[in-house]
């Protein structure tokens, strides 16, 4: 059966000051569908999230998330509706534990998807360093800690912006099990990646950026035939070996 879009994105311009970044962009994110966005440096993709969630208001274009408008919105109240939104920059709090960042996932709503015992459960890397301060992790614990953070608040969609950059192999697989883990649970995801492999791995859908415009929409599947347009847009070939930047 086919799901209904929980997030669409419908021709959207936004800018920074007189720069126009987007135009006309279009997105869709189904229930439990996790998709990719994708493009190369200052393609648009993390203002494409800050139009999402608020930080950023589109000079044109609407965005809907489960049926209701949110295009005007401001960026709390998109948040308390059940965008979570997991920030390239991880954006921690340094001086609390592990478990202390974790309560503070929770402290605006109670109605919170995970509790804090099922999310060490999931990532036994902060299980284990639970009573240490954020600022003794390592980048991907604090990227863990991050997504685990977001689980902890009413999560409907979730929104991550390069969970992988700059991590070791293994803490990059660590991330995307957790991400499966997330999919599984019937919780839409909007990917922005660096690594194609990542996207290949773990998306339904993939949608191409190229300067604040839409060039590419399609499976993973054909994206991962399409050496072409990998690329064109990507900058990488057959192997996909090479990282891609926002």
């Amino acid at each position: 059966m086919e799901r209904d879009p929980i997030l669409s994105v419908d021709r959207i311009s936004s800018s920074y000051g007189s720069g126009l970044v987007l135009e006309d962009v279009s997105l869709s994110v189904k229930e439990g569908e996790v998709v990719g966005l994708l493009g190369r440096n200052g393609a648009g993709k993390t203002t494409t999230l800050r139009s999402i969630t608020g930080v950023i208001k589109p000079l044109a274009g609407t965005i809907e998330f489960d049926g209701r408008d949110i295009t005007d919105l401001p960026d709390y109240e998109i948040s308390n509706l059940g965008i979570s939104y997991v920030v390239e920059e991880r954006a921690v709090f340094p001086d609390l534990t592990v478990e202390e960042n974790l309560r503070m996932g929770g402290i605006k709503q109670s109605d919170g998807i995970m509790t804090i015992e099922e999310i060490l459960e999931w990532m036994p890397r902060l299980e284990e360093r639970k009573s240490l301060k954020a600022s003794k992790l390592s980048g991907g614990e604090q990227q863990m800690l991050a997504i685990g953070r977001a689980l902890r608040s009413k999560t409907e969609l979730l929104l991550l912006d390069e969970p992988t950059e700059g991590l070791a192999p293994q803490i990059v697989q660590d991330v995307i099990e957790t991400i499966r883990r997330i999919r599984d649970q019937d919780i839409p995801i909007l990917l922005v990646e660096q690594n194609l492999n990542t996207v290949l791995e773990v998306a339904d859908r993939v949608y191409i950026l190229e300067q604040g415009r839409n060039v590419y929409e399609g499976s993973v599947t054909d994206l991962r035939n399409d050496d072409a347009t990998q690329q064109e847009f990507l900058g990488v070939g057959t192997e996909l070996t090479d990282k891609i930047t926002d």
